[in-house]
């Protein structure tokens, strides 16, 4: 049997959860692949590109910024899974100018990623308001930061269904980013410095995801229970109701790139970092 080592780089079910249902499901089993899934979410690059990743905000920003070449596989969905909840009395994101808002460094993915949709909104994250760096994670501070009102807004990600912990708080959603900003996120992407994207392991490990994407559509009841284990504070109905919302409609069938969708958020990301655009989404999302 292939052996590959897997890596993760946030937290949550956007990041985990497909590859969580490959290996409860036994598809890498089936496929003929041993994964060890890894924590590298505090990684360097250097040790990151030797395994293969899930993370591809971070792939494709380590792409422009730093040259390194990595490759997307396959793609999970094309809405990245971030929210911005707010202390009640804000019903949309006008309502932050002048806030304390908690939202991730801007040479993250997410912190990118963010930033660009408070542009979309008309909010300068440098200028309209006032930005506290927040690295990714559970998002526990963040919440207890909102409870005791030293933040009045925070970025956070998909450790929770933000609409559900808004109706328990009184709080709001005032915007989700993955409906200010489309780019295909999330998935399996390798450097073919250290691993060939047709490599037995790899390919193996591309198509144990894409069985798991079907599962997503095709049975609800199967999701719903994998995805209860990044949710343990929620209810199966709210639950169900998140998978409703944010996962069925948008997470893919096949695996595959949205090619004008992705050079227009490769534009878009580079854009933000100040960094010419060096990769087509054709190059870097090599998903058929």
């Amino acid at each position: 049997m292939d052996t590959i080592d897997l890596a993760y780089v946030g937290r949550g079910f956007h990041e985990e959860l497909v590859a969580y249902i490959a290996d409860q499901q036994d598809f890498y089993a089936d496929e003929g692949v041993h994964v060890a899934l890894r924590d590298g979410c505090t990684w360097d690059e250097e040790r990151l590109r030797r395994c293969a990743t899930i993370g591809l905000g971070r792939a494709l920003l380590s792409r422009l910024t730093n040259g390194i070449p990595w490759v997307a596989l396959t793609v999970n969905t094309h809405r990245p899974l971030f929210w911005i909840l707010a202390r009640s009395g804000m019903t949309s994101p006008a309502g932050l100018s002048g806030k304390q808002v908690a939202v991730h460094a801007p040479h993250t993915a997410p912190g990118c990623f963010a930033r660009i949709a408070l542009r979309r909104v008309g909010l300068d994250p440098d200028h309209d308001i006032h930005s506290i760096a927040r690295p990714p994670g559970d998002y526990g501070m963040d919440l207890r930061m909102l409870h005791d009102g030293t933040i009045d807004a925070a970025v956070v990600g998909s450790t929770m269904a933000p609409e559900a912990v808004a109706a328990v708080e009184g709080w709001q959603v005032v915007a989700w980013v993955g409906e200010l900003l489309q780019i295909p996120t999330v998935g399996v992407a390798v450097d073919p410095t250290y691993l060939s994207p047709d490599a037995p392991a790899v390919q193996a490990v591309v198509r144990a995801h894409r069985r798991a994407l079907q599962v997503i559509h095709d049975d609800t009841d199967t999701t719903v229970r994998h995805l209860r284990t990044f949710l343990g504070r929620h209810t199966a109905d709210e639950v169900r109701a998140h998978y409703k919302a944010f996962i069925a409609p948008y997470f893919t069938t096949d695996g595959h790139a949205d090619l004008t969708i992705g050079n227009t958020a490769i534009t878009a990301v580079a854009t933000e970092l100040g960094v010419p655009v060096t990769v087509t989404a054709a190059d870097f999302y090599r998903t058929i």
